[in-house]
């Protein structure tokens, strides 16, 4: 170092010169070495967040679908059963947990929120496909202020063969061009969150279909040419001819309720959904063969079945010995998501990064529209913990159950009408009386058409 106070001369100014430099570096030296520390401990944030995302999503799953059992000190001892009363228990109980996953359906697919855990909120956004499909403000809803709070999920599965293969046995899109709503159901979660009603309908049912602006599917676009109106047409081509907006119009003025939610699925993902958790889990009581599919599963008792065995699961609707047709279809594809929802939320899936990627993945892939996010989906959730798993009810929009001379179902208007009023009024369902809300309770009775029974 040089001294200050020292004679100046050339030598001493090099000096100086070259003190100056280095104190230079120095400083330099010292901001560089302050900025990586603080970009190291932000990395160390970013790379802690994940465990804690992990456990922060998991706990709210498990808020959502994990039964609160009351405390008490005292041990009861079981009084003796009947064997029908143990066949009744055993019933409530499978009934409970199916309820209880149904819970997490209605949620329509909150676990998308464990994403987050990568930092996927922001690629599964991005991922998921927004199409058009929402009126809030139509006509056609009935009284909309009594309608406040209440979440309308209306649930479409796409028949589209765009991307089928020759394993899934059901054609090609050049064999079956566009794409029909192969499932169509109405999940509806009132303002109060005490119950949930999830509707399906017939893909045959006759509609009066509205006027709607054609939709092309292999596009996901809505062009300005506007389709008549037409009756005595089935359901399914709602979606055909004016897609998810056709076919909300057509429920909006059915039923009158505010619809906020769109949800489609395509059934040529679904299956990558269920590989990507290694199979789902349903139970047969016989082998089960379509008449155009073929033989879909062999074995009886649980049976663990692959994507392409679940697609056609889902969609068979000529099964050799049911003779309920489409009725025994929507009571399979109910099943099968309360068995999917159930593999999704155990704790071989939720703690393996891979498989539950995968399902991420696979789910983004498959479903597209409006008004879907994993906020909402979150928000919805943590809403309806503690919603009573038995006050979770399916059933089938009222039909005569049988076809008529088109081949179409048709709908029983008035106790249609009365249903879609009960819930819009939030009361008692057709045919049903408010009950007990604990676990042990009965569910509303429902007949093969799905219609709900009375009180016997």
């Amino acid at each position: 170092m040089t001294d200050e106070m020292e004679p100046i001369d050339d030598s001493t100014k090099v000096r100086r010169k070259i003190d100056n430099t280095l104190a230079r570096f120095s400083a330099a030296h010292d901001e560089l070495a302050a900025e990586e520390a603080k970009r190291k401990q932000r990395l160390e944030k970013l790379t802690a967040r994940p465990a804690q995302l992990i456990e922060q999503t998991r706990t709210r799953l498990q808020r959502v679908v994990t039964p609160v059992r009351a405390e008490s000190g005292v041990d009861d001892e079981p009084a003796p059963q009947t064997r029908l009363q143990e066949k009744k228990q055993r019933h409530n109980e499978r009934t409970v947990r199916i309820g209880r996953i149904s819970v997490v359906v209605l949620a329509v697919l909150i676990f998308i929120g464990t994403g987050s855990a990568w930092g996927m909120k922001t690629w599964f956004n991005s991922k998921f496909t927004q199409i058009a499909a929402l009126d809030e403000n139509s006509a056609d809803i009935q009284d909309a202020p009594a309608q406040l709070g209440d979440e309308n999920f209306l649930i479409a599965g796409s028949d589209t063969r765009a991307g089928a293969t020759a394993e899934e046995n059901v054609g090609s899109a050049d064999d079956v061009e566009g794409a029909r709503s192969d499932t169509v159901m109405l999940a509806h979660i009132p303002a109060d969150r005490k119950r949930a009603v999830v509707i399906s309908f017939p893909r045959d049912l006759e509609i009066s279909r509205p006027d709607c602006e054609r939709f092309d599917a292999a596009k996901n676009e809505y062009s300005s040419e506007v389709v008549p109106a037409a009756t005595k047409v089935k359901l399914n081509t709602a979606y055909a001819v004016g897609g998810p907006r056709c076919l909300t119009k057509w429920v909006q003025q059915l039923s009158g309720m505010r619809i906020n939610h769109f949800v489609g699925i395509d059934f040529s993902g679904f299956k990558d959904m269920v590989d990507a958790v290694q199979g789902v889990t349903v139970h047969v009581d016989k082998p089960m063969k379509d008449g155009v599919l073929g033989m879909v599963v062999a074995q009886t008792g649980d049976v663990t079945i692959s994507g392409d065995q679940a697609l056609s699961y889902v969609r068979a609707r000529h099964v050799i010995g049911d003779p309920t047709s489409d009725y025994g279809r929507i009571k399979r594809q109910q099943e099968f998501i309360g068995a999917l929802m159930a593999k999704v939320m155990s704790h071989g899936v939720l703690t393996n990064p891979g498989q539950l990627s995968g399902f991420v993945t696979a789910f983004a892939k498959a479903t597209f529209g409006d008004n879907i996010g994993i906020d909402q989906m979150l928000t919805l959730a943590q809403s309806m913990k503690g919603l009573d798993p038995s006050k979770v009810n399916f059933m089938t929009v009222p039909t005569t159950g049988e076809s008529n001379s088109r081949g179409n179902e048709v709908l029983l208007q008035s106790k249609a009408k009365a249903v879609f009023q009960a819930l819009i009024d939030n009361t008692a369902l057709p045919g049903t009386t408010p009950g007990p809300t604990s676990p042990d309770a009965p569910v509303a009775a429902t007949s093969a058409s799905g219609k709900p029974q009375p009180d016997q």
